[in-house]
């Protein structure tokens, strides 16, 4: 049935779905219950994978079953929550797909809306902005109160992520407004926005205001998830006031649950303030722990703001004071690269960024710090013979990059010129041993091999000679060699080839799939592991797929 579907919408919601799909997998019992049972059973099974990957299916099976266009919809956000992070977005777009053959402009809007959710959470802010405009285009000519608010909220969300503070504090009131009366999530979420933005414009009376009204409101309407967001609030608003023991207690104890939710942001937010009050204190080695918990996140997550850059000149500041350079030298780089993260992500902000921290200062006083080092490890000889072998080495790597294009370039237009002309590649025969079996047996197996190519039986993932043999009814010898003499090549290299083939005609002809990384590339056409994938498709076309997926952008297909 899924498989089906993705054809029709020319295969480009990710095809390697269709396996978790299979409508036969779903009991009966399952495609007669109604569509709360099953959303409850999402819900309740979240921590069991395969079950909830069987209610999921069950779900969306049954809304397509029923054309129920709102219910098709749920169904893919269903996945948009509950799949891995590399497949939110793909089902996101297979939700406006269909809200968009719905012609229904709330459900196209609130599509729109989700996959911007999505991209806030991976911190994608400048695509969630585009995605919530989108929405917002759609929802205006509705009357859902609802989702017009909901939109508003989440471009307050980016203009407070932004720094335009008085626009977003306009709007998380107008948001306050409406939510007090209708939705209990939305009202504390949007007074706790309200309180951040207040602590960054200095107004921290009113944030600790709007702090203890959250609280006090989610106690009223017995709803606490916000508690601990409130009180994370309070203590960064407690180090503004200079109150650091306060600071200290009130981030603390909010972390656990902050870091139950999985919210890196906020858990780096949370112990750059702590570090902060420590180290107002006058307790810069319990300040250090708490900033490199800083450098950790940004180190596995890529999360920075330009507040926590102070992070770095704490840390670089201390360790120059001990004279520790090769440490300082270290923190140095590490602001150098948070830098370049920020003045891209904030260029409305690099005025003021300048004038607190000044980058050719930085790379000044790296330089300085290299070169004491180099000082004491090396002679200048020895100095001279590694920026020498360092040359070279450029040079020999822009060479072979050089070449690299120009082979790549060639094997690509020697690829596309195979495709276009539909000449099949004839197989390199090998008759060794093929004589020695039974005629009638290498008939039967080569029509099974091609019914098996035909079916595209090969895209399924962990195949081995083994299991084929066992499909075919016959034995891996007799197999191997008729593969050999009618393919001319070894099993391993039969498979992956037409893994390879299949898969070049797939990004050729839907412009969705380039979108995909080597991972869901990987995982479309049934290869075990990433660097299997990698690998099979250089044997076969001599480039790796990135350079054929942007060849194929370029307009070449």
């Amino acid at each position: 049935m899924i498989k089906k579907y993705l054809l029709i919408v020319s295969v480009c919601f990710a095809s390697q779905f269709y396996a978790q799909n299979k409508t036969d997998k779903i009991p009966d019992s399952l495609k007669n219950a109604n569509f709360d049972y099953l959303f409850d059973r999402i819900e309740m099974s979240d921590s069991d994978t395969a079950k909830q990957k069987l209610y999921l299916q069950a779900f969306l099976f049954k809304a397509k079953s029923e054309k129920n266009s709102e219910e098709i919809i749920n169904g893919y956000k269903n996945y948009v929550h509950y799949s891995p992070s590399p497949l939110k977005l793909v089902y996101a777009d297979s939700m406006i797909f269909a809200a968009k053959k719905a012609k229904r402009n709330e459900l196209i809007g609130a599509s729109y809306l989700s996959k911007g959710i999505e991209y806030y959470a991976q911190k994608k802010h400048t695509d969630a902005l585009d995605n919530y405009l989108l929405a917002d285009a759609y929802i205006s000519k509705t009357n859902d109160q609802y989702l017009i608010f909901k939109v508003k909220y989440n471009i307050a969300q980016i203009k407070y992520y932004l720094g335009y503070y008085q626009e977003a504090i306009s709007l998380f009131n107008e948001c306050i407004s409406y939510f007090k009366e209708n939705n209990a999530r939305g009202y504390l979420n949007s007074l706790h926005s309200l309180g951040l933005c207040y602590n960054h414009i200095g107004n921290y009376g009113l944030c600790t205001d709007t702090n203890k009204k959250g609280i006090l409101e989610g106690k009223k309407l017995a709803n606490t998830e916000m508690t601990a967001y409130f009180n994370h609030s309070e203590g960064i608003n407690q180090y503004f006031k200079n109150n650091y023991a306060i600071s200290i207690e009130k981030i603390a104890r909010s972390l656990p649950a902050i870091k139950n939710k999985k919210d890196f942001a906020n858990e780096a937010v949370g112990y750059f303030y702590i570090g902060k009050s420590y180290w107002s204190l006058k307790k810069p080695e319990v300040a250090l722990s708490y900033f490199k918990k800083v450098d950790v996140i940004f180190k596995d997550k890529g999360y920075i703001r330009p507040d926590l850059l102070e992070n770095y000149r704490l840390l670089i500041h201390y360790y120059k004071s001990k004279g520790h350079l090769n440490i300082q030298l270290y923190y140095i780089n590490r602001l150098l690269k948070a830098d370049s993260i920020v003045l891209q992500k904030f260029k409305y902000l690099s005025s003021r960024i300048t004038k607190e921290y000044d980058p050719h200062k930085m790379l000044l006083e790296k330089q300085k710090i290299e070169n004491a080092l180099n000082k004491k490890k090396y002679n200048d000889i020895i100095f001279i013979c590694i920026i020498a072998l360092l040359f070279l080495s450029l040079l020999l790597i822009g060479y072979l990059f050089i070449r690299n294009k120009r082979i790549y370039k060639q094997k690509f237009k020697e690829l596309m010129m195979k495709i276009e002309s539909e000449i099949p590649v004839e197989p390199k025969t090998n008759t060794n041993g093929i004589n020695e079996i039974n005629q009638d047996t290498v008939t039967t197996l080569m029509k099974q091999l091609e019914k098996f190519e035909k079916d595209r039986k090969f895209l399924e993932k962990d195949l081995t000679a083994a299991k084929l043999t066992a499909a075919f009814g016959s034995n891996p010898k007799y197999l191997s060699k008729v593969i050999s003499h009618s393919r001319g090549k070894k099993f391993t290299d039969y498979i992956n080839d037409l893994k390879v083939d299949y898969l070049i005609q797939l990004l050729k002809e839907d412009k969705m799939v380039r979108k995909f990384t080597n991972k869901a590339l990987a995982e479309e056409v049934g290869f075990s592991s990433t660097q299997r994938f990698a690998n099979a498709f250089f044997a076969r076309t001599g480039m790796p797929p990135t350079y054929f997926i942007e060849e194929l952008k370029k307009g070449h297909s």
